[in-house]
């Protein structure tokens, strides 16, 4: 039986795919350990979903003032209904990213709220609440959980998605004990709630006495410990490869928040980080089945 040749639409979308390929490894180091672990469709879509995941931090992140990063954002969010329709063959992440919805059935809607989730911070430098900061870290974290949910599936698709929104929180919290002060000192931006930071006594711009910052940075770090508990559930409802990829993923953050929990000032005087034989040791317990 013979074999057809690829045709040049479809060599043109492997070419994409390629691409996405290249800025996750490139720009999502951590979660390239686990997506590597994935069977190719699979592999393939979620370096589709992170390169786009990648574009609007880029446009959140940047230099320009808030109204031209809205404006971007905003651009993105009209750039992926027309992927999804297939409407974009000139730009290689919006056209895998459109192949990948497309075959997977991802949300539009929930992919949307990775972008509000950065409008939020072109509008908002505090959070008064935990509350307020959770649901941040649902848009900006849990979205793109429940979009990866879609491309894994689950045995249990009532139940999974509030779970991998739960693990998405807890990821985005580790994110930000890690990078205080770069959020901080660069981007003008505190996550840590100020109720908190008042109940320790810190001062509103995460500074003060030591004991005070150490403190703060355990309770945050428990909490987030809590949601790292209730997001792992979701593990035994994936496939086993989908769960290895999670399980890399979310392994690589957890220890990260252990090292944090240990040392609460670290993250106020280097980039807390593990080596990459430790990402390759998670990962490979994950894929043998083993919990880090």
């Amino acid at each position: 039986m013979s074999i057809a040749a690829p045709t040049a639409a479809s060599r043109e979308l492997a070419a994409a795919y390629a691409r996405c390929a290249e800025i996750t490894n490139e720009q999502a180091r951590n979660f390239s350990y686990g997506i590597r672990l994935l069977p190719a469709e699979k592999r393939q879509a979620m370096s589709a979903l992170y390169a786009f995941a990648r574009r609007v931090d880029d446009v959140g992140d940047g230099a320009l003032p808030a109204a031209a990063k809205l404006d971007g954002l905003a651009a993105l969010r009209t750039a992926v209904h027309a992927a999804v329709a297939g409407e974009v063959r000139d730009d290689p992440v919006l056209f895998a990213l459109g192949d990948a919805m497309r075959r997977f059935a991802v949300s539009e809607s929930v992919l949307g709220e990775l972008i509000t989730g950065c409008e939020m911070d072109c509008r908002q430098q505090r959070y008064r609440t935990f509350e307020e900061l959770v649901e941040y870290c649902r848009c900006v974290a849990g979205s793109i959980g429940r979009c990866s949910l879609a491309i894994f599936g689950s045995s249990s698709p009532e139940t999974a998605p509030e779970l991998a929104d739960r693990l998405g929180v807890a990821l985005q919290v580790t994110n930000i004990l890690r990078d205080i002060v770069e959020d901080r000192d660069v981007m003008g931006r505190v996550y840590l709630p100020s109720d908190d930071l008042t109940r320790f006594g810190c001062g509103p711009d995460v500074r003060g006495d030591r004991q005070a910052l150490a403190d703060v940075v355990r309770f945050e770090a428990a909490r987030a410990e809590a949601a790292y508990a209730e997001g792992f559930r979701l593990l035994p409802l994936l496939d086993r490869r989908s769960r290895a990829c999670v399980g890399a993923m979310a392994g690589i953050y957890h220890r990260l928040l252990l090292r944090i929990k240990a040392d609460p000032l670290a993250p106020f005087g280097t980039r807390v980080s593990l080596p990459a034989w430790e990402k390759s040791w998670v990962a490979a317990r994950s894929l043998a089945g083993v919990s880090t």
